[in-house]
């Protein structure tokens, strides 16, 4: 069992995390933007008008998102633009249920199908939803329905200027909790790659999660992407931006060395059987690794608290003597196996050293920048063309299926909530809503966490409502269950819901005695709300992932195949590496992890909608193999002076690119014509390689050093295209397998 000392330091080490998060100062902001208002409105006697303030700075405080401070900025004056335009129409929608009923679901669907246009937009969306629905149950009494939209758009801009005031105060913070997120996430992947290469029960769960935790790390890479580069000044260059981004680069190079450097585990498992004590030498250094990350992540700004070479050293020292100890009774295929492996760690350490050594604020004069224009060619870029609306207004786009079943849920929930006594049937709606996404997986999560987590919080209120009788504890209780229901929306939806069920039942309780009739109704209103949810998803123009799994694939296949075209010039060119081939690289790790995505998202799914599972689970296993051959190839021309590329490297490289192309066909029109072409490109493909014996470079060694490395990049080289084109040709044939 584990100490009960070590369980309260990581919990408390925990919590002091999570109050130093941005999460909770940005809820700290969202409460100290919805009570200001109010509170100043109650003294001066215009309750109305703080209230509506309120409420426009709480409906856009959902686009306050990790990014760019100038995303942030657009996102929150659109959605201040549009709650005006919702609050407008929905303070009007008072009428008979019957004519309500059609202008809430036109205006639903087209909000959601902002969605369209990013992430960022889905939550632009989401705040219009917000202002329609809260629009539906709130009259006012002496305010104007125009008055009111207006002093809830400039709710919207109250929170701006808080926003704008703590960027100012704190510019650093999300950037530095984005790194140390990074480091974490990195020292998480070294690490599970160091537990892979003992011997492990289930290898297979933790391949998965080696998956799981690239798309994270790639995840957030996009995330700091764009913070750390379209942050940077135009004028005054930022020493700090400079640097960080340099150390973000250090991590991505990580992540990606990580994956050029596959393991064979099989032919890993066979060597360390006969020496077993390689397994703990080897292991004993990448988990020393991994613990490094973990100390500069939490070091923070301290530099004295920056972990030292020192043990690392000793590590390397110990594999190395290992390595040599040994080197007359290996084969020359485990001298090789045991030297990759341990130059793949020489390259980590040498780019740990170089965070450290940034970290450590090195004089500007010895870095080398990134220059600005070229680093923004890296940020994906959203495309916000109008068109788009055009083009996604068919039953074949997963965002016009998703607003359409949820404006007929909302209606439905309209409804029910006028037919029958509910207390308040905007709840409903609200509930809808919230949990209702694109996904089915995500969507039957959010209704599951939302039901258990409402009834949880009803049962604590119930309790406390007998305890505490006092007005002005309930308000502070309703407040702070509402910063805390706001900081933990990310991290855990369930207790989430605990703390929102907690601040409205005290917000609520202020208002009306009958308080157990409002935790009765709120926890009815948000099962009926999760129920109409998960029903219309399930049986309303769903979204399977099994039918959208193909356009993941095709986007995989081509950003692979854009990767492998580039590494082809550049072996050809050779010369410096253009910024073309590095963005290349990029976008075929976002697509693969996003492939990677896309399968989890399936795997959640009814078993019953989950058609051509082994497949497709064969097809994100090979692009990801594939990627990693590519890396691996990238890593080796880059590092090393090559030979001029062969015709033989030219054709053999076709025929892998012709494999792509095909298999793209097959995933676009289904019609795939040239199936036959795979086993005649075996047969071509087989005359190309040459025939190399490794026992000749082994004898080669202390002769010629020339050409043994001529041999060792022929033979990785040739393998890796050997490797690429057999997978080639499974994905045509598994592509081509289904009609």
């Amino acid at each position: 069992m584990r100490p009960y000392s070590l369980t309260i330091s990581e919990n408390y080490n925990e919590l002091k995390q999570f109050l130093k998060s941005t999460s909770f100062s940005r809820a700290i902001l969202v409460g100290i933007a919805v009570t200001l208002p109010i509170i100043i409105g109650l003294q001066l006697g215009y309750f109305e008008i703080g209230l509506a303030i309120c409420f426009g700075a709480f409906w856009c405080s959902p686009s306050d998102i990790s990014g760019s401070f100038q995303h942030k900025k657009i996102g929150i004056l659109i959605s201040s633009a549009l709650i005006m335009l919702v609050s407008f129409i929905g303070s009007y929608l008072h009428y008979e249920t019957w004519l309500s009923l059609p202008i809430l679901g036109i205006l639903s669907f087209c909000i959601a199908y902002i969605s369209i246009y990013g992430f960022r937009a889905s939550l632009i969306a989401f705040s219009g939803l917000l202002a329609m629905v809260i629009s539906l149950g709130h009259s006012t009494e002496h305010l104007e329905i125009y008055q009111f939209a207006l002093l809830v758009g400039v709710g919207g801009l109250w929170y701006l200027l808080l926003i704008k005031i703590w960027h100012s105060l704190n510019p650093k913070a999300e950037t530095e909790e984005l790194l140390s997120k990074t480091y974490k996430l990195t020292a998480n992947f070294i690490h599970t790659r160091g537990k892979l290469i003992g011997p492990h029960k289930d290898r297979k769960t933790l391949q998965s999660k080696l998956l799981r935790l690239q798309s994270e790390l790639i995840e957030n890479h996009e995330t700091l992407r764009e913070i750390l580069i379209l942050s940077r000044k135009t004028s005054g260059l930022s020493n700090y931006q400079d640097k960080r981004l340099l150390v973000f680069v250090q991590l991505v190079e990580m992540l990606e060395t990580a994956v050029a450097n596959p393991v064979n585990y099989e032919r890993m498992d066979l060597f360390f059987k006969e020496h077993p004590k390689y397994i703990k030498v080897f292991q004993d250094l990448i988990f020393e690794m991994s613990r490094q990350l973990e100390l500069i992540s939490e070091a923070g700004h301290n530099k004295s608290k920056l972990p030292k070479n020192d043990q690392l050293r000793l590590c390397f020292e110990t594999v190395r003597h290992e390595i040599s100890s040994l080197h007359e009774k290996l084969s020359y295929e485990e001298f090789l196996m045991l030297k990759n492996l341990f130059a793949y760690q020489e390259k980590q350490f040498k780019k740990l050293k170089r965070i450290k050594w940034l970290l450590g604020d090195p004089n500007l004069m010895e870095i080398e920048l990134i220059d600005s224009n070229t680093a923004k060619r890296f940020v994906t870029a959203q495309d916000n063309d109008p068109k788009l609306l055009v083009r996604n207004f068919s039953f074949k786009s997963s965002i016009f299926r998703h607003s359409l079943r949820l404006a007929f849920t909302v209606m439905v929930g309209y409804t029910l909530g006028s037919i029958f006594p509910f207390q308040n049937p905007y709840w409903i709606l609200l509930t809808i809503i919230v949990i209702m996404r694109p996904s089915y997986g995500l969507t039957k999560r959010r209704a599951k966490d939302r039901m258990v987590g409402t009834l949880i919080g009803g049962l604590i209120a119930y309790g406390m409502i007998f305890l505490i009788h006092d007005l002005y504890l309930y308000g502070a209780i309703g407040i702070a269950s509402l910063v805390i229901a706001l900081s933990l929306i990310q991290k855990n939806s369930r207790a989430s819901a605990i703390f929102i069920t907690l601040s409205v039942v005290f917000i609520y309780a202020i208002l009306s005695t009958d308080v157990l009739t409002v935790i009765k109704f709120r926890v009815i209103d948000t099962l009926v709300g999760a129920g109409l949810s998960f029903m219309a998803m399930l049986w309303l123009w769903p979204s399977w992932e099994s039918v959208e799994m193909n356009e993941s694939i095709e986007k995989s296949i081509k950003a692979n195949k854009d990767f492998l075209n580039k590494i082809t010039e550049y072996y050809q060119r050779k010369g410096n590496v253009p910024t073309s081939y590095n963005i290349a690289r990029k976008e075929a790790f976002v697509e693969t992890s996003n492939l990677n995505s896309a399968f989890q998202r399936m795997a959640q799914e009814p078993k019953s909608k989950q058609s051509y599972m082994d497949r497709n689970y064969e097809l994100v296993v090979l692009n990801h193999n594939f990627l990693a051959s590519l890396a691996s190839v990238s890593s080796f021309i880059q590092q090393h002076k090559t030979t001029e590329a062969s015709d033989k490297f030219r054709n053999t490289i076709a025929k892998i690119d012709k494999n792509l192309d095909l298999s793209l066909q097959c995933l676009n029109d289904h019609k795939c014509k040239n199936e036959n072409a795979t086993s005649v490109n075996e047969a071509i493909f087989e005359e190309l390689l040459p025939n190399l014996n490794l026992s000749e470079i082994y004898s080669l060694v202390s002769k010629d050093k020339e050409i043994v490395h001529d041999l060792q990049e022929a033979h990785l080289i040739w393998e890796q295209l050997q490797w690429m084109f057999s997978m080639s040709v499974k994905m045509l044939k598994l592509v081509s397998s289904v009609k």
